[in-house]
């Protein structure tokens, strides 16, 4: 375990968290916009550009932080795990001749 990747988590969190309320800022904002403001148009393209602008600092946090991701995953699969089963042996089956 690298002692970084719980600063990397809480991060990730944060960053996560923050999208999902500015997307949701995003759909209120383009449901308010009038009926006429299409993609395109100069009022859906500047409130979506505003929302990319508040958006892209997190997104950022994903990219410089989002392979802690890949590196808990690795650890993961090759630590052994005190919590693991230890693999019971196979049963041993007896041949009919010898009953």
């Amino acid at each position: 375990m690298q002692s970084r990747w719980v600063y990397q988590l809480g991060v990730l969190h944060a960053a996560l968290d923050r999208l999902d309320e500015l997307h949701e800022q995003w759909l209120e904002a383009r449901d308010s916009l009038p009926a006429t403001a299409k993609p395109g148009t100069a009022a859906f393209d500047d409130a979506l550009a505003e929302h990319h602008a508040e958006s892209w600092s997190y997104l950022d946090d994903w990219a410089t932080h989002g392979k802690a991701l890949r590196e808990i995953n690795s650890a993961a699969r090759t630590a052994r795990s005190p919590l693991a089963p230890v693999p019971a042996p196979a049963p041993v089956r007896r041949s009919a001749a010898l009953k």
